[in-house]
């Protein structure tokens, strides 16, 4: 059983999640994930790891709520959770590469602070984007500054930064700085917009992608993405993969191949526990 040390929501629907895990915050590495289990018989949740205290034994979370399984995670009042099992994937390539750019969304905001950490202490100048509908929606701000060495927030409204997205932000980006790589985690959209900003300049772009998941360890199949052309499987050959390498529209396809009937379940049990 692992110990939950803290669960809140920090903005609307981004929850934050710190466990007990001292054998998994030894051996973490950017880019890694965990799959949690609330209870023995419950679903295997793959979370991104956004950081970890070897020394307290602690691992950190963000997520957001979006189906049935999340929705039990964020409304469970247990102490403990059944199984958590990482750290999962393989760690992405920490080097001195220069100018690093890194842009994350929905839970990447979270998720990508432990590559641009590690990217700073590798001695890369690191610079930071991240994208929110409105200002109120925005997190993780603090933490990322103190890892950047330029920051910069967008909002779709403009109540705070530059007014847009990531990708929009890029493209101002690529006119006034020399980028040699970009890392992108986010939704499946985001990630591929700002691929397409960054490929007709050249950049080493990489991004963490999301598909189905069940096992974590490749046995089960259902993570399978088309990556150069070859069969992967994220969550052992990723999930950080090279962005330009991805069959983006295959990926489209397979996270869609449930959503009808993820959306109708979370509806019903939704309105079930709140006695509708």
């Amino acid at each position: 059983m692992y110990k939950i040390l803290s669960k809140s929501e920090i903005v609307p629907n981004v929850h934050k999640l710190v466990l007990e895990a001292p054998d998994i915050a030894e051996k973490a590495k950017p880019g890694q994930f965990v799959i949690l289990m609330i209870d023995e018989t419950g679903e295997r949740l793959p979370f991104t790891l956004s950081d970890w205290d070897a020394k307290n034994g602690t691992i950190t979370i963000y997520f957001l709520e979006v189906g049935l399984s999340t929705m039990d995670l964020v409304r469970f009042k247990g102490e403990e959770l059944s199984a958590v099992i990482g750290p999962l994937g393989k760690p992405t390539p920490i080097d001195k590469f220069g100018t690093v750019v890194l842009g994350g969304g929905c839970y990447g905001v979270g998720g990508i602070y432990p590559i641009a950490k590690a990217m700073k202490e590798a001695g890369n100048t690191v610079i930071t984007l991240i994208e929110a509908r409105s200002s109120y929606l925005l997190y993780n701000e603090e933490g990322l500054r103190r890892v950047s060495d330029r920051f910069i927030v967008a909002t779709e409204d403009g109540t705070k930064g530059e007014k847009g997205k990531v990708h929009d932000v890029i493209e101002n980006l690529i006119q006034e700085e020399s980028i040699d790589r970009a890392y992108f985690i986010g939704c499946t959209f985001m990630m591929m917009n700002c691929l397409n900003k960054t490929k007709t300049h050249d950049i080493t772009t990489f991004v963490a992608l999301n598909p189905i998941m069940v096992d974590g360890t490749g046995m089960c199949g259902c993570c399978r993405c088309s990556v150069d052309g070859k069969t992967k499987f994220a969550c052992v050959d990723g999930p950080i993969f090279e962005a330009k390498e991805v069959d983006w529209d295959q990926l489209f396809k397979r996270n869609a191949a449930y959503s009808q009937q993820e959306a109708i379940i979370y509806q019903f049990h939704s309105c079930e526990s709140e006695g509708v």
